[in-house]
């Protein structure tokens, strides 16, 4: 379990009844997990402090109460790193702080490699690696088949102060732009890709993971340099194991490289108690 550790501006304050409470810079917020089983609140008193909760409805979705005030938008900051927050449908707020730890070590991987790298981030949403990648001094082709998580990535990048960086968006289904680099002969040192376990391209291309993640890491493999740095699959689709994704990196990347699995979590604060959030397979040479 690698543990996102680092964050001072994101904080688990309390976990129990299959929901956990969260403080995003100022705001605190109450949302659903459906890794909390257990009952039992730590800190009880401390659940009245919940700006917003975010409650299921039984036929599906869902709704966010407003406690107390919550600006349209507030930003958090991890180290140099600045992302633009809001409470969205579906319980989400833009941001996977977790993915942290990911974030540290594509960043040490880069700066590391004492070269000009150039990235290729898949399903890149509102583009926390994007920002980490271009933080440490790579290129990054940003590829998501959402407008409106494109267009939030790139406030993301310029709230960092990174607008000046090499970054390309674009806004696509991440197969066929995946084909498009490999008949135009492009490549890159480093991919990252965080499949979503169902979803639709731009044009209604329809994704589920169990049934296209082969294909996509074989793709992926023919848009590789010839000196490669890293391959980094995130997933959190229920009942794949971390095992799974390290399988499918010795399938089919380079013998040469190091492959590495495993669960990425948060703390609660003042307590020993860790939330798992999803899991991860890396390739690193």
């Amino acid at each position: 379990m690698n543990v996102a550790k680092n964050w001072k501006e994101y904080k688990i304050l309390d976990m129990a009844n299959g929901k956990k409470l969260e403080k995003w810079g100022n705001i605190v917020l109450e949302r659903p997990d459906p890794q909390i089983i257990w009952k039992e609140k730590v800190f009880p008193e401390l659940w009245k402090s919940a700006n917003a909760t975010y409650h299921r409805s039984k036929s599906g979705g869902g709704a966010w109460q407003f406690n107390k005030n919550v600006p349209q938008r507030w930003q958090v900051h991890y180290k140099n790193l600045t992302f633009n927050i809001k409470t969205m449908g579906f319980k989400h707020t833009g941001l996977f702080p977790e993915q942290a730890v990911n974030w540290d070590w594509m960043i040490e991987k880069i700066k590391n490699a004492k070269r000009p790298i150039k990235v290729l981030n898949l399903f890149a949403y509102t583009g926390g690696a994007t920002v980490a990648c271009l933080s440490a001094g790579a290129e990054v082709c940003h590829v998501d088949s959402s407008k409106g998580m494109t267009s939030w990535a790139k406030e993301n990048v310029v709230s960092s102060g990174l607008e000046k960086k090499k970054v390309r968006y674009i806004v696509d289904d991440v197969v066929k732009f995946v084909n498009r680099e490999i008949r135009r002969g492009n490549k890159y040192d480093a991919i990252i890709m965080d499949p979503p376990s169902y979803g639709r391209g731009a044009k209604g291309e329809v994704w589920r993971f169990e049934d296209n993640i082969s294909e996509l890491i074989k793709l992926c493999t023919k848009v590789l340099s010839k000196n490669p740095l890293f391959v980094l699959i995130n997933s959190y689709t229920t009942g794949i194991s971390s095992t799974v994704l390290a399988n499918l990196l010795k399938l089919n990347m380079p013998s040469f490289g190091k492959i590495s699995c495993g669960e990425v979590g948060l703390p609660m604060q003042n307590s020993d108690l860790i939330l798992p959030c999803g899991i991860y397979g890396r390739w690193e040479k």
